[in-house]
């Protein structure tokens, strides 16, 4: 059983066997010689964080500032593949290529398939190409985060955005905002709730952008150094998670939950060998009981959390279940008539082929309100495999990097667990909801991705300089 899990998981890959027979690959580091008598190629890490930095600064953005645009971070990630195919030209490295990779290459060629034989091939090119930048953005994330110092500085850019977005939710929450549809049923309770939305402009896409930001606020509590930095991740930590309540996105608080369920058993992991016999047995169940219990006591003294929460199983008569469950039946009918690889990629194929389906007028989408779904409709139970086979490829490599900085009880460790539950979260949040497909979110899962791709065992450590210690910043542990 253990060698088929092996097997599955791409355990006893060799990339090595494979770089040496790749035609592709003997192009990387053919331009090795131009990089070393260029002054500002030496700094190509460097260069590439600065680039990938802007596109986590004006993804959440995109809808609320005037003169900025999808198409504006789409042109961003863009320079961020270009400039990714020209460090791999220059480079004088061979590591770095993971089990992640293979997967989601695998995933890419069946999307490429989808998009040959869908029935609107236009609006799939596109798609297929809007997926491309998102995996240039993963690889290079992945090159990037070897680094400790620059997975640093862009956990911590991700970090202080996220503060900016919270604050001025939490603003929403106290002062009242404009709700611009109608999120909340109106013969609830809760009709009269304000949902905050912040510069997202959509509460179930905030919760999806704020789920990391809480559990990588939770582990520069322990990386980031001295008083004022750990006071600060707390800050974010409790402003994200106010925030994350005040959406009232009932998909986000069951992936929160689930993610500290993870976060729980991971942590309890990296804890098991130096913990006392007792606890090693019954560490970890009594930690998620006293989860459990908290988080009813909760539930039980907040009358709209509450009512928010028993919503999800009152059927139809909610009216967002009631949408969901309609626009589903739709989802199906898709799903039987192209059931291998689906009607190809991207939002702008399900837009054109969901009329064709559409139940009644009153229940039209954009999405299919569950990315699982959503992957079936667009690259069918094919592209679904694929999908399922590199969350498990991705979760073992996690686990195996985890392993490997127990043995040295590196700190950098909080990042990955954190990368982790960002995974689960997401994915929990993702099963009743479409909110993979801004640019603002699925920038965050491919850095989640790519952060779990740096820490897989043999790939190669690249810090090349000790962090700043300007106390206005957080300082950082750099020991990976």
């Amino acid at each position: 059983m253990y060698s088929f899990w092996q097997r599955l998981t791409l355990s006893d890959l060799s990339p090595n066997i494979w770089v040496d027979a790749s035609y592709i690959h003997r192009w990387v580091g053919s331009l090795r010689s131009w990089r070393q008598q260029s002054w500002v190629m030496q700094w190509g890490d460097e260069i590439g964080a600065i680039l990938t930095s802007f596109v986590f600064i004006l993804a959440p953005f995109e809808k609320s500032i005037p003169g900025l645009s999808t198409e504006t971070v789409g042109l961003l990630m863009a320079a961020v593949a270009a400039f990714w195919v020209l460090l791999t030209l220059c480079d004088d490295r061979t590591g770095g290529i993971t089990p992640i990779h293979v997967a989601i290459l695998l995933f890419w060629a069946v999307s490429a398939i989808a998009t040959g034989l869908s029935p609107v091939r236009d609006a799939a090119m596109g798609g297929l190409s809007k997926l491309s930048l998102y995996l240039l953005l993963f690889v290079m994330l992945a090159r990037l985060c070897r680094s400790s110092r620059i997975r640093n500085w862009l956990i911590a850019i991700y970090l202080h955005i996220a503060l900016f977005v919270s604050v001025y939710g939490v603003h929403q929450s106290i002062y009242g905002a404009k709700q611009l549809a109608t999120w909340v049923d109106a013969e609830s309770t809760l009709a009269k709730t304000t949902r905050v939305y912040s510069y997202i402009l959509n509460p179930n896409q905030l919760a999806a952008y704020l789920l990391p930001a809480i559990a990588f606020s939770v582990a520069a509590c322990f990386i980031w150094r001295g008083w004022l930095q750990k006071t600060l991740a707390m800050v974010m930590v409790v402003t994200n998670t106010y925030c994350l309540q005040a959406t009232y996105a009932r998909g986000a608080w069951v992936g929160a939950l689930v993610g500290i369920f993870v976060g729980a058993a991971l942590v309890y992991y990296w804890l098991r060998p130096t913990l006392p016999k007792f606890w090693k047995s019954w560490g970890l169940p009594l930690a998620l009981g006293v989860i459990i219990v908290l988080g009813g006591l909760i539930m039980l003294a907040i009358p709209m959390l509450r009512d928010r929460v028993l919503s999800i199983f009152s059927g139809s008569k909610d009216s967002s279940n009631n949408v969901r469950l309609e626009v589903w039946k739709a989802v199906g009918k898709m799903i039987r008539d192209r059931p291998l690889l689906g009607f190809g990629p991207g939002d702008r194929v399900f837009k054109k082929i969901y009329p064709i389906y559409q139940t009644s007028p009153r229940f039209s989408a954009t999405g299919a309100y569950s990315i699982f779904l959503e992957t079936i409709v667009e690259i069918g139970y094919l592209g679904f495999a694929c999908l399922i086979w590199a969350l498990l490829v991705t979760f073992n490599c996690g686990i195996q990097g985890l392993r490997r900085l127990r043995s040295t009880a590196d700190p950098q460790a909080f990042w990955l667990m954190a990368a982790m539950v960002s995974m689960v979260a997401a994915l929990f949040q993702g099963a009743t909801d479409t909110v993979w497909y801004r640019p603002d979110i699925q920038t965050l899962w491919w850095l989640t991705i790519g952060i779990i791709a740096s820490f897989y065992p043999g790939v190669t450590e690249r810090d090349l300089e000790a962090p700043p210690t300007n106390d206005l910043l957080p300082s950082y542990s750099v020991d990976a």
